[in-house]
């Protein structure tokens, strides 16, 4: 298969099926429509599917000849975002018709571009060997949700997969380029939400109250020299608090205190430690002041690491196959419920560039401005080809990889 010269001719197909998506967004675990329109839309390409109670879909290409599996996975929700109607520069190209959501992270681009690799895919399945399985996952913005279910469909159903790969947008990453890097390319990440409960009393006594705003105002000042005394110079780790709330009168002392909060890392170790570590000084300080600590939320998710093996096929078969378009970039400190996938089953997770300032695209994820240049899609599509046929046919020894235990993995996200 000419993979640029095939993917160039479904360009305009690949940019209405992003432009659809954009257009009709759908928010976490509500992704109804969604879903209806990619399994209406494989069943067409005689493609088989199966929906996976709040998770999402699987499709499987059968060529019907025997060999490996490749997962390739996209994620299809939407955000409770507003959308601008003009990004960095100039109007946008197409705009959500559902107000008060819209694909401000780029979701609309990964289905399109996943579901114009299974078109190829399928028309041209006589020049391949194998099976790939699509997977469209719910609720990725929500955690493990929805990759939660559908990795667990597959193991409760024993589908063996050999190799796995997944792809995010990037907005600063220039239109035309991908990124195919090496070991950990987004960060780990440990959601918090507590309730620290006090006991209520008057401003001018004190004494006879038991204030949470104290108790969390130590414990806040107690974690600024942890990163020092627990995390290696050489280690990158951060943390954040984005909402405390506690009290609405100024001359009383409020019996609760809610914050929540997100640290990243991109050494597993030493996000699970600072996570042990995180409830034992909340616990031991909540103690010493008389309050308790309600959790509310406690969630971990792995560094998304790509494997070597994989990473060396990848950039090998996209240069052959595609030509001069990788580009390396800094791992990003986002995180990626793929990471949970790429634990389970060795793969890659790449970076689409959809960046062009002359179009005006360039703004961050998760903002009202985000769009992208959507020639970036054609390129995203060809890399993804590019690996996934590569993978098939040469079936590569992958030494490095040593699976994790996806129940544990699971229970540490809930």
């Amino acid at each position: 298969m000419d993979i640029k010269k095939t993917v160039e001719a479904e360009e305009s197909f690949l940019i209405s099926l992003r432009r659809h998506f954009h257009e009709n967004p759908e928010l976490s675990q509500q992704e109804f429509q969604t879903m209806d329109f990619i399994e209406k839309t494989l069943h067409g390409w005689g493609i088989s599917t199966v929906r996976v109670p709040r998770g999402g879909v699987f499709g499987m290409i059968d060529s019907g000849k025997d060999g490996w599996t490749v997962l390739m996975r996209a994620d299809i929700d939407a955000l409770p975002i507003e959308e601008n109607p003009k990004n960095l520069a100039c109007e946008k190209a197409c705009l959500s018709k559902n107000h008060g959501v819209s694909h401000a992270c780029g979701h609309d681009g990964h289905m399109a571009m996943l579901l114009t690799a299974a078109k190829i895919l399928a028309a041209h399945k006589d020049e391949w060997e194998g099976k790939v399985l699509l997977m469209f996952e719910e609720a990725e913005e929500m955690g493990e949700r929805g990759v939660g279910h559908l990795l667990s469909y597959l193991d409760e159903k024993k589908i063996h997969v050999d190799a796995c790969y997944g792809t995010h947008m990037m907005y600063c990453l220039p239109a035309g380029k991908v990124a195919v890097m090496y070991d950990g390319v987004l960060a780990g990440a440990f959601f918090y939400r507590v309730k620290i409960h006090g006991k209520s009393g008057h401003g001018s006594m004190p004494s006879l109250a038991i204030s949470p705003i104290d108790c969390f105002n130590t414990f806040y000042m107690a974690l600024q020299s942890y990163r020092m005394r627990k995390v290696s110079p050489r280690n990158c780790l951060t943390y954040s608090f984005g909402m405390v709330q506690a009290g609405d009168t100024p001359n009383v002392i409020p019996d609760e205190l809610t914050f929540a909060g997100t640290a990243r890392c991109f050494v597993n170790e030493d996000g699970l430690s600072f996570r042990e570590d995180f409830w034992k000084l909340l616990k031991d300080i909540c103690d010493n002041y008389g309050c308790t600590a309600e959790i509310m939320e406690d969630q971990y998710f792995p560094v998304t690491a790509n494997n070597k093996e994989c990473v060396d096929l990848a950039r090998k078969a996209i240069a052959e196959r595609v030509g001069d378009v990788m580009e390396d970039t800094d791992p990003w400190m986002a995180s990626e419920t793929f990471a949970i996938t790429e634990s389970t089953y060795p793969g890659i997770f790449t970076f689409t560039g959809v960046k062009n300032e002359a179009l005006g695209t360039g703004a961050n994820h998760h903002t009202p401005e985000f769009d992208i240049d959507e020639s970036g899609l054609k390129v995203g599509v060809e890399a993804a080809l590019a690996y996934v046929l590569a993978m098939l046919e040469e079936k590569p020894e992958i030494k490095s990889f040593h699976k994790e235990d996806l129940k544990l993995m699971l229970e540490r996200a809930e």
